[in-house]
């Protein structure tokens, strides 16, 4: 059953609200971004977020393949979600950016992105 869910930044600035598939995977990466923010991957269709407010509180950082938007709070510094290189038609969500989430409701793989080329073939979500 589909789940509708909000969260945002630390600061309230960004909020967002999206739709949650039933089957979703969480997915823990180790590329040096993720380690270093702490981001849990909840990929989402884009068509199943809303950014509800804070769209003028958004600053966008790339690098290596400048594919990946990430999209940090300029005011707190949190990136509650982002445009991944992986699904460019999609939107990753940080599950611990989701208002009340329980994480261990939903299963997690990890992803080798300190190697993406020769993993991400492997990442099914």
């Amino acid at each position: 059953m589909e789940r509708i869910v909000e969260g945002g930044c630390h600061c309230g600035a960004v909020r967002w609200s999206a739709t949650i598939p039933p089957q979703s995977t969480l997915v823990d990466c180790n590329c040096s971004i993720c380690m270093k923010g702490g981001f849990v991957h909840l990929i989402i269709g884009k068509e199943n977020f809303r950014l509800i407010s804070g769209e003028d509180f958004l600053i966008e950082y790339t690098f290596n393949t400048h594919v990946a938007r990430h999209v940090f709070c300029k005011r707190c510094g949190i990136k509650s979600y982002y445009h991944p290189r992986s699904h460019p038609d999609g939107i990753s969500l940080n599950a611990r950016c989701i208002d009340g989430y329980d994480m261990s409701s939903l299963p997690t793989v990890q992803f080798d992105g300190r190697h993406w080329e020769d993993s991400i073939d492997r990442l099914q979500v």
